[in-house]
């Protein structure tokens, strides 16, 4: 017993750059309601960041945004509500300390409908380090942050609402983040699991990084949309998907890290960290229980433009040259998509590689930008899960 138990541990990989992923100890924002001039400042929901307000002049306040822990990627994550008790226009400022801004102004009343805030309405100081608003405020909440929010309740109730639509999908949690917060897993397909070639799907394992992580969900909708396509392709294959693998960075609004201080896209060869260590283990053991093979993984990420990163061509997966073949399709069944394409080899220890080395699976990051067009990034991610379907229902 204990033999098969250690068969399903994730192989420790050797990757060319290595990256010490040992705990790191974190700063973690105060929880409060900020009053100055009867204008209330609060970071009191999850997925918050607003670390001080403060008064610059009698008509400018400053919000200070810091991160979780340094050396940090420079995304610095902001979200925050303010209003006034009285009708009022301000100037506020972001201020990001030794960091530049990133994200453009999102705004909303209900924490569910975002809108841009009008150009005309904000600026980038020239240092870099510093955003400038315009805002009208009263006494009805005004929610500002760098991107839309979607904490970890926004996650279980999509899951939810998918189960209630469809049969053909399981939920469980697969275990606990650091600080105790369930790591969600879903399972599509119809019919047995046994021996049925498997596909994973991850997001989210950078907090900020919304557009991927809405990209992630319109991808598996596609997947669950009753076609024939979609119905051929639930009955071949296993689809495992992680949507949150880092829920207490995603709730106490991290740049980057979980709540060990770690980027967890970095610890993909020895599993240091709680969130990381359990879905490996998890996706070992299930594909090793049912006699799968991986041969597909996808990991959503978002950067400042639309990228698909790929292997080199000396990485000869387990459906080879199905990358060449899908960014082939995307190119040429989609208006104006532009798959932007990227191949590298091996390098820091991330999902690409891991897929590879673990499985000798295909692995893909699929990258969007932090401001592409909500309703464009939908779309493409529809033709990127179709165009998967066809090539591998194929296959």
């Amino acid at each position: 017993m204990l033999a098969c138990k250690t068969s399903y541990l994730p192989t420790v990989h050797t990757f060319p750059s290595p990256v010490s992923t040992e705990d790191k100890a974190i700063s973690l924002q105060e929880k409060k309601a900020y009053q100055i001039d009867g204008i209330t400042a609060s970071n009191e929901f999850d997925a918050a960041r607003m670390n001080d307000f403060t008064k610059v002049n009698d008509s400018t306040y400053r919000v200070t945004i810091l991160p979780e822990n340094e050396p940090i990627n420079e995304s610095p994550h902001y979200a925050f509500s303010i209003k006034s008790d009285q009708l009022r226009a301000i100037n506020l400022e972001l201020y990001y300390g030794d960091y530049k801004h990133r994200y453009y102004p999102k705004l909303s009343r209900d924490k569910k409908n975002w809108f841009p805030i009008d150009s005309m309405h904000f600026d980038t100081l020239k240092a870099g380090n510093l955003a400038n608003l315009k805002l009208e405020l009263n006494q009805e909440l005004l929610y500002i942050a760098a991107e839309e929010l979607r904490d970890s309740k926004h996650t279980d109730d999509w899951l939810q609402s998918l189960s209630k639509a469809h049969n053909h999908i399981k939920l469980e949690s697969v275990g606990q983040s650091r600080l105790g917060r369930d790591i969600p897993y879903a399972e599509l397909g119809t019919g047995t699991l046994e021996e049925k070639p498997t596909i994973v799907l991850m997001s989210r394992a950078h907090p900020p990084e919304i557009s991927g992580y809405m990209a992630m969900e319109s991808f598996v909708e596609e997947l669950l949309r009753e076609t024939p396509l979609s119905r051929s392709f639930l009955a071949k294959y296993r689809i495992m998907l992680y949507p949150l693998l880092n829920p207490d960075g995603v709730d106490l609004g991290h740049w980057r890290h979980n709540a060990g201080g770690i980027d967890l896209n970095r610890d993909w060869a020895e599993y240091n960290q709680d969130e990381v260590k359990t879905v490996a283990q998890h996706i070992v053991r299930e594909v090793s229980e049912h006699k799968n093979k991986v041969l597909l993984g996808i990991d959503f990420h978002s950067t400042q433009e639309d990228v698909i990163y790929t292997h080199t061509d000396n990485r000869r997966s387990a459906v080879y040259p199905f990358k060449d073949l899908w960014i082939h399709a995307l190119e040429e069944n989609a208006v104006g998509l532009n798959p932007n394409e990227e191949a590298y080899d091996l390098g820091k220890p991330m999902t690409k590689g891991w897929f590879y080395l673990q499985f000798g699976a295909e692995g893909i990051i699929y990258e969007v930008g932090d401001e592409t067009d909500r309703d464009f990034l939908e779309y493409k991610a529809q033709v990127a899960a179709r165009e998967m379907m066809k090539l591998l229902v194929m296959r």
